[in-house]
Parts: structure tokens; C-alpha cells; sequence
């Protein structure tokens, strides 16, 4: 695996599943495999599992590992072609990636959507910079359209906690004060239509996602009709992708709430979220610390999505 952006590049599902606790079962088989190997991670935005995650990750490859903050540890890059650059930016991207991949074996990149144009978003014109020109394999730790490393540790949990082989997991929108990316949104839902489960996204009208995510995913916009009989509830708020309003704000409806009232109607549902969450917005404080929250045991798998992904890479290599 060269690199690794979005689901089609982990190949077989059952397969990835299944190497990936073959790895929970022992996170130090392979040492050997990243030994005298560097793992270079680059954020353009900020993290919490992520970095640690992925790093442990390599570690626990026996890798080395460095990482950019470069908002804090760098110059600050031009990423545009054609500018004078006389302002506050004195590297150029172009000039940035070739000397990053001199410096390491595998390449992560973190970088947010912008919000100031859909189509350069939703092109990942950054990493596809990464891909284009740092010489090293690549892979996402959250690009503008998509969160692979997340999806893949929420398949994992999945996979861990179902009690039937076809569950009902829905992704359901919910408040948050500030306009978030639909990454998340759209990762979950390209990796649950790679599955045979029963995949419902509901949402408020407006907030409807790119249609090559939702795919084959029934949309309801009633959340409580939503979430009768379901198995597994991952909330997530994203803001608006259509046109004229995208990336804004436009329902902060308390009433898309994940409440216990709510998860009643569910089969016992397991509540899942990816964190960092804003309690009694996305889920109040009972749902979360509920029995049913699996939130932690899903932000673990971080490190196991990582590890799986960084062992593909590797063994290209």
C-alpha cells in the first residue's frame, strides 16, 4: 500500500478487520518491521488521538518518529502557485514537501477544510501536494472530505461490539456552536456503505452530505424514526455542504440532542462518537457515561487503525 486516503486503499475489509486484531492481540510482533524507519507526522491543525495514536503506532513498530506542528514549529508555508510571496509566508509548500520526504520514510498529513472554497476542499488540494511530490508514501490523519484513520478504528469497534451480523448503525447529525468539516461524516459513511450493514444517516433539511458519500445509505430526516432498532448511534455534528451555505452554520436545534429518551428507541444501542465531543450539544452527560458509550474503547482503536495502516505501508516499502 502506497498510500492510504480513503477506503478503497485498505482493500478487503474482512481482511483489514481481521489483521488489525490480529495486532490488538500483540502490538509488538512486528518491531522489526519499522527498524531504522521514520515516521514523519505534519499538522496543519490540531490534535489530540491522532498524533498520539499514530505515533504509539509507530513506535510500536519500531519506528522512528518525528512531528511538525507546523503552526507552532515551522515557517509558515505559501501553498499557492503564482504568488508574490512578500507577506508573512516565507516557504513555499513546493519547496517544504521534497525536504520533508528527505528526512523520513512514511509521510502523515493532518489538514483540516478551509472553508473559502468547496471546490479546492473537496479536491484535498494540500495532500494531493504530499502525494505529488514528497517522494514518500502517504497517508491521511484527516484531510478535508476525509478521515480514514478514524473510520477504520470505528469499523474495528464495530466489528468488537455487534451482537448480530447485519447491524442497524446510524450516523446522526447533532448541534454544535461552531461550523465543523464534513470529513467525518463522510469517511464513516464511505467505509459503512463498504459493508453489508443496515446504514441510516439522518439529519436535518440542509444538511445534506456530498451524494458520493451517502452512496446507498437510506436518509431520514426524522431522528427518532432514525433511530428505532438501532444497534449502534454515532452522532457527529458537520456543517452545511450545499451550496449556498457551505461550510456555515445554519441549525443549531438542540432537539437533534442524543438524549436518553432518544436512545430508548434504539436495541440498546452502543453510542459512538469520535471525540473531542461538546456534552449536552452532541450527547448529554447521562448517554455518555452511560454503559452503552463506547467513545473510549473506539478512541483506543486509534491505535490500532494506525498500526494496520503504517504495517501495509511498511511492508511496501
Amino acid at each position: 500500500m502506497k498510500q492510504f486516503t480513503c477506503v478503497q486503499d485498505i482493500g478487503d475489509l474482512k481482511q483489514a478487520v481481521a489483521d488489525a486484531l490480529e495486532i490488538k492481540k500483540d502490538r509488538f510482533r512486528y518491531t522489526e518491521l519499522g527498524k531504522n524507519k521514520t515516521l514523519l507526522m505534519i499538522f496543519f491543525n490540531s490534535s489530540l488521538r491522532t498524533r498520539l495514536s499514530t505515533q504509539k503506532a509507530g513506535m510500536n513498530l519500531g519506528m522512528n518518529t518525528m512531528v511538525l506542528d507546523v503552526n507552532q514549529g515551522a515557517w509558515k508555508l505559501e501553498t499557492e502557485r503564482g504568488v508574490i510571496m512578500d507577506g508573512d509566508k516565507p516557504e513555499h509548500l513546493l519547496e517544504a514537501i521534497p525536504v520533508m520526504g528527505c528526512y523520513c520514510d512514511i509521510i502523515g498529513v493532518r489538514s483540516f477544510a478551509r472553508f473559502e472554497s468547496k471546490e479546492e476542499d473537496y479536491d484535498e488540494k494540500l495532500l494531493s501536494q504530499f502525494i505529488q511530490y514528497s517522494g514518500r508514501p502517504i497517508f491521511s490523519m484527516e484531510a478535508s472530505t476525509r478521515h480514514p484513520l478514524q473510520s477504520y478504528a470505528d469499523l474495528i469497534t464495530i466489528e468488537e461490539y455487534k451482537k448480530t451480523a447485519r447491524p442497524k448503525v446510524v450516523l446522526s447529525w447533532a448541534p454544535h456552536p461552531k461550523p465543523l468539516p464534513q470529513a467525518v461524516a463522510n469517511s464513516f459513511a464511505e467505509w459503512m456503505n463498504a459493508t453489508d450493514y443496515d446504514f441510516v444517516i439522518t439529519h436535518p433539511e440542509g444538511y445534506e452530505l456530498d451524494p458520493v458519500f451517502v452512496g446507498k445509505a437510506k436518509v431520514e430526516y426524522d431522528q427518532r424514526k432514525a433511530f428505532e432498532g438501532a444497534d449502534f448511534i454515532y452522532a457527529k455534528n458537520w456543517s452545511a455542504y450545499t451550496d449556498p451555505n457551505y461550510g456555515k452554520v445554519i441549525n443549531t436545534d438542540r432537539a437533534w440532542t442524543v438524549d436518553t429518551e432518544k436512545m430508548a428507541l434504539t436495541n440498546n444501542a452502543y453510542f459512538m462518537h469520535c471525540l473531542p465531543v461538546r456534552r449536552n450539544m452532541i450527547v448529554t452527560d447521562d448517554v455518555i457515561e452511560s454503559p452503552q458509550s463506547i467513545v473510549i474503547p473506539e478512541a483506543a482503536n486509534r491505535e490500532i487503525s494506525a498500526q494496520a495502516v503504517l504495517k501495509k505501508i511498511l511492508e511496501s516499502l
